[in-house]
């Protein structure tokens, strides 16, 4: 299977750890088990760099950070009594304009190739 074979099988889906893995060891022709673990590798440093609150920049993609949200009034939804929502940390990601563009591309080119082939059928 090449690249972008690959690609066309995962468009439109949702790529889990797995998937990744197997995409890795595709790429770059090495067994799935040192594949998993680069991925496995990969995800424990980025949870322990948030958990710390750190942040993650990656070039092309985007950036993941730690926020604090303060705690502040909310309802209970089964009785409608008052109650504070506990002050917590949530984990954002913001797209790079590279990741947002690229995305929008390939939207645009995939609704010009459905109107084309709606086209084509009439």
């Amino acid at each position: 299977m090449t690249q972008n074979d690959n690609n066309e099988a995962l468009m439109g889906s949702t790529l889990n750890k797995a998937m990744l893995a197997d995409a890795i060891a595709e790429e770059f022709s090495i067994d799935r088990v040192q594949a998993k673990t680069y991925v496995e590798s990969f995800f424990r440093i980025l949870v322990e760099q948030l958990a710390q609150g750190g942040s993650i920049k990656l070039a092309g993609l985007g950036k993941f950070c730690v926020r604090e949200k303060n705690a502040r009034p909310g309802r209970n939804m089964q009785t409608g009594e008052q109650m504070m929502i506990a002050a917590r940390r949530v984990v954002l990601f913001r797209p790079s304009g590279t990741l947002n563009a690229r995305v929008t591309e390939n939207l645009m080119n995939r609704r010009a190739a459905e109107a084309e082939g709606a086209a084509a059928a009439e």
